[in-house]
């Protein structure tokens, strides 16, 4: 009796050991299956976006990542600098920020902190989140904006305007400051 005792308590002890490892097994090859690291890497990168021969963009960036897991993406972990050009190659707007991801399946990229856009006009967006809609060729943000043109400051929740920032509109405007040159050419500023 004692022996068979044992060897029972030998066996769901052993089944509880072996289920142990099992469950361990499998959340270690969930683990390891990921991919974590980039499949490519690139040191002062330079992209170059052309469409019939002619550059439309060139995305510079301290540090490139590139990802090619389930879904591919890039990612600008140490900042952006955007440059959009027109047909002639004049360059008709700039983008800087922080970081940036581009997905390129989607063709969307979004840039995040201190997401700076001017046009060639010299007005200035100023937000934390930015999308670039490369297939529509659009711009956009849910976030809070604060545009400034040679007249006013514009602030508000949400925008959306062509790539080269010069058709725009603020979706829900929370201020307007009227900038008056007569008084800050007077004051000597």
């Amino acid at each position: 009796q004692l022996l068979k005792a044992s060897y029972i308590v030998f066996i769901l002890g052993a089944s509880i050991i072996l289920g142990a490892c099992e469950n361990d097994i499998k959340k270690i090859k969930i683990i390891t299956t990921k991919d974590s690291s980039p499949s490519e890497s690139a040191k002062d990168a330079i992209l170059i976006y052309s469409d019939s021969s002619k550059v439309k963009v060139k995305v510079d960036a301290p540090q490139m990542d590139r990802y090619s897991n389930n879904s591919q993406y890039i990612e600008l972990p140490a900042g952006v600098k955007i440059t959009f050009y027109d047909d002639d190659m004049t360059v008709n707007s700039k983008l800087t920020a922080d970081y940036a991801i581009q997905f390129e399946e989607q063709g969307k990229m979004e840039a995040k902190g201190n997401v700076v856009l001017i046009n060639e006009l010299g007005e200035k967006l100023n937000t934390e989140h930015l999308i670039w809609d490369e297939k529509k060729k659009k711009i956009y943000s849910y976030e809070f904006v604060k545009i400034t043109t040679e007249d006013e400051i514009i602030m508000g929740e949400g925008f959306e305007s062509n790539q080269s920032f010069t058709k725009f509109k603020i979706k829900k405007i929370k201020g307007t400051i009227s900038i008056d040159k007569t008084e800050i050419t007077q004051n000597g500023k």
